[in-house]
């Protein structure tokens, strides 16, 4: 592929595959750092939806990952477009009955995080993308090969236009080709479950606090919204959901108040409902030369703890900090050096997350006596011990002092 090509997109720093939240952002970022960038998207942005509509995907947002979307621009219009802050957070055991409850007031903050449609975030982001003279977005397009050498990556979309790129990273999903190409292999446990999502709506006021409940099938979450309703997020083994989707309104309704033990009063109306298979998996490498993954390409857990893209919002600033000490230096963007740095960064505390979802979900979802009274012991002491809750909130706030730069308070 040469620029005298007809075909021949160009040569920019990086090549994003994936336009998705994650991969938007990280677009952003190195915008702003006067970058070029190219980003290859199957679809655009939903640019608009009727009043009163919520996503049936949303993401509960950490203070980390308001952080960096405020340090990219994006967040004045996520504002805009519609967030829902929660305040506290009610955790307990269908079978035991031990609670936990985490509260933003016990740190003097005035949230936990916030409540998002997926859509807003990513037309947001999207937004900022087409104000930039440095960003390509070629959508519709998908990549069809790619190739990297010692200096560059080569990428040959669908419809035969190519272009280079000192970096190329993966932020195409779990079924990630560019993780494919690169011939990186994924640990991977399909769990079997879906989750389900629906908006319900409540008779009495969520709160503002995010409510989960571990049944023996799977953790039902119920989300606030800031119009009062909840969103819901149910994991249920592939039997369990293939039935609560096949029932009518009213008997999913009278099903979903017995799981949750009408916490919020009676479910007044349910809207559309749809499910997600729930598959564990982790790349077991992030980084090869000129190539590197981010977010689903890189590591997908179960969403118990709303954390998938916090993960990966974490991954961008770690994988811009490794780009910045590398442009400080003037070595390439590509190099195993200045990847390598990002992989560090990482990969362990996404491999210890993995572990943690996969462990919560196998403790909580066991119905030995002995287990049920081991983990009921265990949040009824984690409740009342000095000093173990405020490190929880701490943690979900972001308030470490050993996160990437984007993410990091001040």
């Amino acid at each position: 592929m040469s620029d005298a090509d007809p075909h021949h997109l160009g040569h920019v720093d990086l090549a994003i595959v994936g336009g998705g939240m994650v991969g938007a952002a990280l677009a952003c970022a190195c915008a702003e750092r006067g970058l070029t960038i190219a980003v290859i998207d199957g679809q655009p942005p939903q640019r608009t939806w009727p009043a009163g509509q919520i996503d049936l995907r949303v993401s509960a947002l950490s203070r980390a990952s308001q952080r960096l979307l405020e340090r990219i621009g994006a967040w004045p219009r996520i504002v805009e477009l519609g967030i829902s802050p929660y305040r506290e957070m009610v955790v307990w055991d269908a079978v035991g009955g031990a609670a936990i409850q985490f509260d933003a007031a016990e740190l003097g903050e005035p949230d936990l995080g916030h409540i998002v449609e997926n859509r807003a975030i990513r037309l947001a982001l999207w937004e900022r993308l087409e104000a930039s003279e440095r960003v390509q977005l070629l959508c519709p397009a998908s990549l069809a090969q790619l190739e990297t050498d010692g200096a560059h990556a080569l990428l040959r979309l669908a419809d035969a236009r190519g272009l280079s790129a000192e970096l190329v990273v993966g932020a195409d999903g779990r079924d990630s080709f560019v993780r494919e190409a690169l011939g990186i292999e994924v640990d991977a446990l399909d769990y079997a479950q879906r989750a389900l999502v629906a908006h319900v709506e409540v008779a009495h006021w969520h709160r503002e606090t995010a409510w989960q409940r571990f049944l023996p099938t799977g953790p039902l979450a119920f989300l606030p919204l800031a119009d009062g309703r909840c969103s819901i997020v149910w994991s249920a083994d592939e039997d369990r959901a293939e039935h609560l989707l096949a029932l009518d309104d009213a008997a999913f309704i009278g099903e979903l108040e017995v799981a949750f033990d009408k916490r919020l009063g009676p479910i007044l109306s349910s809207g559309p409902r749809a499910a997600f298979p729930l598959r564990r998996q982790h790349a077991r490498e992030y980084v090869r030369p000129r190539a590197a993954l981010v977010g689903d390409a890189a590591h997908s857990i179960h969403p118990l703890a709303g954390q998938g893209v916090n993960l990966g919002f974490l991954d961008v600033a770690a994988l811009i900090d490794a780009l910045d000490h590398a442009r400080e230096r003037r070595r390439s963007l590509g190099s195993l050096q200045t990847l390598r740095r990002y992989e560090r960064a990482r990969r362990g505390d996404n491999a210890a997350m993995v572990a943690a979802m996969d462990g919560f979900k196998r403790l909580f979802g066991n119905r030995n006596p002995l287990l049920v009274g081991a983990r009921n012991l265990g949040l009824a002491v984690a409740a009342h011990l000095p000093g173990i809750k405020p490190l929880f909130i701490r943690q979900a706030l972001g308030l470490g002092e050993h996160l990437p730069t984007l993410a990091r308070r001040g």
